[in-house]
Formats: structure tokens, C-alpha cells, sequence
């Protein structure tokens, strides 16, 4: 057909315009004009909206285990050591959005918005899945690994919602 533009640099204009407007303002139109094309390039790549945020959100994530994956070198025995290893990484200014993208499907889940409502369990689960095999010699790898997830998401929600130094004082208190 001829299109300028390519899948990947669609999915990218997507994650450009998530970024900039937020996920609930995420349009074919407010995609096409972010790279200076027509929505029809957009729609032929991705049929659907639900389509489009799916393929945000998967990169989002991708982006995530991407970056933890800087911190996770060597394997950890414990939650604990887990999440030590993770905030470090998680904690730069660099990653506020990408969180801020996370937290903002996960309240679009939480209100039962579809595509979030099933999208966002699927992105957690993938999440605990990944982190569970940097887990050694522990009897329950996959739950230290969902104990690990849900003490970052709480420490990154409270950096999201009452700033850094309120993030950072929190996790001092928690060893991290």
C-alpha cells in the first residue's frame, strides 16, 4: 500500500502521544497527528483501539523489564532483596513516566474499563512471571516475587501521588 510509516514507528507515535496526553486520550487521530499522518495509516496498522493500548501497554512493560533488568544482575534470595535491587533502578525521575502510564491504566482497570479491566491483570501477571526467575533458594519464588512487585508499586504509587522524598523516606524505613 505504500504507507511512510512502519508498524514499529506507529507504536512508537502511540507511545509518544501516551506519554505526552495519557492513555484515556489516546486516539488514532491524536496518534496520526503526532506523526504528521492520517489516522488510516494508524487504523491499518491497528484495527482497533483496544488493539492500540494493548500494544502501548505491552510495550510499556517490555520497557519495564527492560530497565529492571539493569538491576537485576545477579539472583536474589527474598522479596526484600528483590525490591533493594529494583528501587535503585525505579526511583529516577527517568522512570516517573512510565509509571504514571502504568498507574493510569491501573485506575482505568480498577473502574472496570475495558480494555484495561483485562489488559492490566495480564501485564501484572507477566510481570510476576519475569521477576519470579531472579529468585533463588526460596520455597515460593513466584509469591516473593508478587511480595517484591507489590512493595515497589506501593512505593512508586507513593512517589506518583506525594513526591520522591516521600518515596524515599518510605523505603529507608522499609531497608530498601
Amino acid at each position: 500500500m505504500g504507507y511512510k510509516h512502519t508498524e514499529e514507528e506507529i507504536l512508537q507515535g502511540a507511545l509518544a502521544t501516551a506519554f505526552e496526553s495519557g492513555l484515556s486520550q489516546l486516539t488514532f487521530a491524536r496518534v496520526a497527528k503526532t506523526l504528521g499522518t492520517s489516522d488510516r495509516v494508524v487504523v491499518y496498522y491497528f484495527p482497533s483501539k483496544d488493539e492500540l493500548v494493548s500494544a502501548v501497554l505491552m510495550a510499556v512493560g517490555l520497557e519495564l523489564q527492560v530497565t529492571l533488568g539493569q538491576a537485576f544482575t545477579e539472583p536474589s534470595t527474598n522479596h526484600h532483596e528483590l525490591a533493594s535491587k529494583a528501587w535503585p533502578v525505579l526511583s529516577q525521575p527517568e522512570a516517573d513516566a512510565v509509571f504514571a502510564l502504568f498507574f493510569e491504566a491501573t485506575g482505568l482497570a480498577a473502574a472496570g474499563r475495558e480494555p484495561y479491566a483485562s489488559l492490566v491483570p495480564q501485564l501484572i501477571e507477566a510481570w510476576i512471571s519475569w521477576a519470579a526467575e531472579f529468585i533463588q533458594s526460596a520455597p515460593d519464588p513466584r509469591g516473593e516475587a508478587a511480595a517484591a512487585i507489590a512493595m515497589i508499586d506501593g512505593l512508586l504509587l507513593l512517589r506518583q501521588t506525594a513526591g520522591p522524598e516521600e518515596a524515599d523516606r518510605a523505603a529507608s524505613r522499609l531497608g530498601l
